[in-house]
C-alpha cells in the first residue's frame, strides 16, 4: 500500500519500466513528426525560411519560437515533446518584435489569417494521442507476458 503523494509519484517512477518509456517516447516522436510534416506542407512559402523553422524538441523550444502550449505542471510531465514554428531569424518589424509565424497564423488588420499551426495539430491530436495510449498498451501486456 502506498500513502501519501510522494510515496506514489516514488513507486510509480521505479515501477514503470524502460521498455514502456521507450514504446511511449517512440510513439510520441512519431506523432509530433506527422504534425511537423503537416504543418510544413500548409505554411505559406515565399522564402521557405519559416517552413525550415518548424520542428520539434524534447524539453523546450528554440528561443523566440511560437509553440503550440505549454504544460504548466511540469512536476508530474518529464516526458515533454514542444512543436514549434519560428526563431530568431524569422522576427519582423521595426524592432523585430514580431513572429512571423504568429501573424501569418491569426493575421493582421491589412493580411487575412493562413493558418497552418493549430490547424495541423487539432487534425491529428486525436491520432497521436491514441498511439501514444496504445504503445504503452501494448508495452505493457508485453512486460507483463500476455
Amino acid at each position: 500500500m502506498v500513502d501519501g503523494i510522494k510515496a506514489l509519484e516514488k513507486r510509480l517512477t521505479k515501477t514503470i519500466p524502460e521498455a514502456i518509456r521507450k514504446a511511449a517516447s517512440d510513439a510520441m516522436e512519431k506523432g509530433a513528426q506527422e504534425v511537423v510534416d503537416m504543418m510544413k506542407r500548409r505554411v505559406p512559402r515565399d522564402t521557405g525560411e519559416l517552413a525550415s523553422t518548424i520542428g520539434w524538441t524534447w524539453g523546450d523550444a528554440p528561443k523566440g519560437s511560437m509553440v503550440i502550449g505549454e504544460v504548466q505542471n511540469r512536476k508530474y510531465n518529464t516526458m515533454r515533446i514542444v512543436i514549434f514554428a519560428g526563431s530568431e531569424k524569422t522576427r519582423v518589424g521595426s524592432r523585430n518584435q514580431f513572429q512571423l509565424a504568429r501573424l501569418l497564423e491569426f493575421g493582421t488588420q491589412e493580411m487575412g489569417p493562413k493558418p497552418f499551426f493549430f490547424g495541423s495539430w487539432r487534425a491529428n491530436k486525436k491520432r497521436v494521442r491514441s498511439r501514444v495510449t496504445r504503445a504503452i498498451r501494448e508495452a505493457i501486456k508485453r512486460e507483463n507476458g500476455a
